[in-house]
C-alpha cells in the first residue's frame, strides 16, 4: 500500500510526497509531533501536521536563520534560540568560534528529545555534550522577561503564527527582544511566505518597525514550505545587514556552509517588487 503525506499550503494548494515509515507519532501538551522517513526528503518532522524541517533541505532553513545574522554582528559573543528544538539552528551557530555561549529556548522537551534520538544530523549540539550549549525548556516570552541586556544576537526559531507561537509575531514580544539585546544587537525571526502570507507579513514587519530602527527582510529559497519562496526578517539596533557587512570576514569563514556564501548574503536582501510592497511602510 502507498502512503502519502500531504500539506495544504491554500485551500486549492499543497505538497505531497511518499512515506516510507513512521518514525514517531505523539503529543505533548503543546501539539502534535510526528517523524517520518520519506523517498525524496530523507526524515521529516511535522508538527500539527505542518512540515517543519526535512533531511533534506533543513540547511537552506538553518543557514539562513542563522549566518546572516552572525556575519553582521561584529563579535557575536551570546546567542539565544527561541524555538528551533530541532537544533539545526544551534548546529550552525556552533561553527562560529567567536560565540562563548549559545542557549535554546524550546517550550515543548518533547520535539528535543526526539530530535536527538532520530534528528542527530541536525540535534548533534543539543545532546549535551557541547558545553558551549545551554537548554533550557520554557516559553520563550517568560526566558525573555528574565533575561535582559544579555543577548548580541536572538533567533526567533518558530513555527506559523498559530497555536503556542502567536505570541512571538506580536510588538509586546519584540519590544522584550529588543530590551533581551545588549545594545548593538541583532533579531532574526522566520517571516513566512511573500507568496503566500502577505497579511501576515505586513502586521510583522509593522510591528518591528515600531520597535527597531532598522528592519529588513530576505529571502531563501527551501522546497518544502510553502511556495518554496521563504523569508527571515532582519530586525537591529546598529548594524544593517547590507551597509555594515563584512565580506572579506563571510569569505574567510574557515567552516562549510552549504547554501549561505557571501554572495548570496548581499543577494538575499535584493527583493522582488510584490514582497517589498507587502511590508512597504
Amino acid at each position: 500500500m502507498d502512503l502519502w503525506y500531504t500539506e495544504k499550503h491554500s485551500e486549492n494548494v499543497g505538497i505531497t510526497m511518499k512515506v516510507t515509515k513512521t518514525l514517531f507519532s505523539g503529543e505533548s501538551e503543546f501539539q502534535k509531533l510526528d517523524i517520518v522517513e520519506t523517498l525524496e526528503y530523507g526524515k521529516m518532522m511535522l508538527l500539527d501536521g505542518l512540515v517543519m524541517v526535512t533531511e533534506r533541505d533543513e540547511f537552506v532553513y538553518h543557514d539562513m536563520i542563522s549566518h546572516p545574522a552572525l556575519f553582521t554582528h561584529p563579535n557575536p559573543k551570546k546567542v539565544l534560540v527561541i524555538g528551533g528544538g530541532d537544533g539545526g539552528s544551534i548546529r550552525e551557530i556552533m561553527k562560529h568560534p567567536s560565540v562563548e555561549q549559545a542557549v535554546l529556548c524550546e517550550i515543548d522537551g518533547l520535539v528535543i528529545d526526539k530530535s536527538i534520538e532520530l534528528l542527530p544530523s541536525m540535534a548533534c549540539e543539543i545532546d549535551g555534550s557541547n558545553p558551549r550549549v545551554k537548554l533550557h525548556v520554557d516559553d520563550g516570552i517568560a526566558y525573555i522577561r528574565e533575561h535582559q541586556d544579555e543577548f548580541d544576537v536572538i533567533m526567533i526559531d518558530s513555527t506559523d503564527p498559530i497555536g503556542p507561537a502567536v505570541g512571538l509575531f506580536e510588538e509586546d514580544f519584540y519590544r522584550l527582544v529588543f530590551g533581551a539585546l545588549k545594545e548593538d544587537g541583532i533579531m532574526v525571526a522566520q517571516s513566512e511566505s511573500p507568496f503566500y502570507h502577505p497579511e501576515i507579513q505586513k502586521n510583522m514587519y509593522k510591528n518591528l518597525r515600531a520597535v527597531y530602527p532598522i528592519v529588513e527582510m530576505y529571502q531563501a529559497f527551501i522546497p518544502t514550505y510553502p511556495s518554496g519562496f521563504w523569508s527571515f526578517a532582519f530586525a537591529s539596533k546598529k548594524y544593517h545587514p547590507v551597509k555594515d557587512f563584512d565580506r572579506e570576514r563571510a569569505k574567510n569563514r574557515g567552516f562549510y556552509t552549504r547554501y549561505y556564501n557571501e554572495d548570496l548574503h548581499l543577494g538575499a536582501f535584493m527583493l522582488p517588487t510584490f514582497a517589498k510592497e507587502n511590508i512597504a511602510g
